[in-house]
């Protein structure tokens, strides 16, 4: 019998080497090499004798009922998934300690067994709390039905024996993976190699079932799911549930999703009785916006394939610091950056020796370029003290020459300026054939961020070189 040679796997990114380091020079992490046992090699010259054919089938086929969803009842947990769970799927739920990803869960768990939802069957199995912690918060959630059956276990072994038979349930929900293990493996939970073969084990059970299978998994501090970053390759859904602790608002997040589309978001409110749906986000956002105040400004952005108003916040002071502060909430700190430097390049502004501070109020977090122009807005006003109009919304991303470009979906975001009562936009001149209505707000096309300038009444920029 050969040799079986030692595997070390680094516990952070999952990187395999044949020899010990105590550093990892994929992730450049410290003591996280470990050594664990290594499978046994296939056999050389393994052809196909004595595996089992393979069943074709023709692409031109109808789909089966494999792919049927089901909804849960939560009109926006269904849309982030994109129309309902699909049978035999597996999502990977996300997020930071104490958002509420169990209370989320526990509430889809039993909107799906209520009668409007089909009354289907849901195998809530924890690994950090015990079945009374559990019903304590379904009790404190006001969830009372018979058709979501609590455990506690953390042993793959005894969850496979349950779910793996005919009657299974209709979605199984395992709160943590990073909590599971199989006791094959001689590493402790929570590491590479369990987190990998039990979710692999989990995985391979639901899809043979066809129940849908819910996974929790915990993140680092840098924000991203903790366990190696094969577990998103193996699920076919990534949502992250995000939020600040200071607001109430909590977003559902797609960052992958083989059955509908990515970056599609579900807004919900934090209570006293759990997760309440935000039907129309861009009104909660904007409630307690004040007009006629400088460093303010509205942005129409697209989150998914719905559009969202967020207010965006600047404060410009002196600084009694040689280093003036830079502090970002809610937006890419190298994006203000640069449009910092744009401002001050090609629109003679001066934040040299002034404090920066940038929020997008509401506790929402905005990667879209299309952000810029309100950004660029809320800085000038801040600076200039100026405000900007109170029913005004603008959107539109700046180049490095201090063009402002256009971007897309444009009528999505003028649509909904117009339903929360906005009159006018500030956006990028539109490319090709114009069109308007009458719905729509009045339109300030702006090519260049020297007309942003003018339109606040900032007559000191200078004016930009025309070739």
């Amino acid at each position: 019998m050969a040799k079986v040679a030692a595997n070390y796997v680094c516990q952070s990114c999952g990187t395999s080497y044949s020899r010990w380091s105590g550093r990892c020079e994929a992730c450049g992490e410290w003591n996280t090499i470990t050594e664990e046992a290594a499978r046994e090699a296939a056999p050389k010259g393994l052809s196909g004798k004595g595996g089992r054919k393979l069943e074709f089938v023709d692409l031109t086929e109808p789909a089966t009922d494999e792919a049927e969803r089901r909804l849960t009842g939560i009109a926006e947990f269904d849309r982030v998934t994109g129309g309902g769970l699909v049978r035999g799927s597996a999502l990977l739920i996300g997020g930071d300690p104490g958002i509420g990803k169990s209370t989320l869960l526990l509430q889809v768990a039993a909107a799906v067994g209520s009668p409007t939802a089909g009354g289907g069957h849901t195998a809530y199995i924890s690994g950090e709390e015990a079945v009374a912690q559990i019903k304590l918060r379904a009790g404190r959630l006001g969830l009372a039905t018979p058709n979501v059956q609590l455990a506690a276990a953390t042993s793959v072994r005894d969850i496979l024996a349950s779910l793996d038979r005919t009657d299974t349930p209709d979605i199984a929900v395992i709160d943590s993976i990073q909590t599971m293990y199989i006791d094959n493996l001689d590493s402790a939970p929570g590491t590479v190699a369990q987190v990998r073969a039990s979710a692999a084990e989990l995985i391979r059970v639901a899809k043979r079932r066809g129940f849908t299978l819910l996974l929790v998994g915990h993140v680092t501090k840098e924000g991203l799911i903790a366990g190696p970053r094969v577990l998103e390759h193996m699920v076919d859904t990534v949502l992250y549930f995000e939020g600040e602790r200071g607001h109430q608002f909590r977003i559902l997040r797609a960052v992958k999703n083989r059955f509908g589309p990515t970056d599609e978001i579900g807004v919900f409110e934090m209570t006293d009785g759990g997760l309440v749906e935000v039907a129309n986000p861009s009104e909660l956002f904007l409630a307690e916006r004040r007009g006629n105040v400088s460093g303010s400004a509205v942005f129409a952005g697209i989150e998914g394939t719905r559009p969202v108003l967020v207010e965006i916040q600047a404060l410009v002071s002196p600084s009694p610091l040689a280093t003036p502060r830079r502090a970002v909430v809610g937006w890419d700190s190298g994006r203000l950056a640069m449009v910092m430097a744009v401002l001050e390049a090609r629109c003679g502004l001066a934040f040299a020796g002034n404090d920066v501070y940038l929020n997008v109020a509401g506790g929402l977090r905005i990667t879209e370029p299309a952000a810029d122009l309100a950004v660029a807005g809320a800085l000038i006003s801040a600076l200039s003290g100026l405000p900007m109009p109170e029913n005004l919304v603008s959107f539109g991303e700046v180049g490095l020459s201090g063009e402002v470009r256009a971007v897309g979906q444009r009528e999505q975001r003028l649509k909904e300026a117009a339903k929360l009562g906005f009159t006018e936009a500030l956006l990028p001149p539109r490319r090709g054939r114009r069109e308007g209505t009458a719905e729509t707000p009045r339109l300030h096309e702006i090519a260049h961020l020297h007309d942003l300038a003018d339109f606040l009444g900032v007559g000191n920029a200078p004016r930009r070189r025309r070739s």
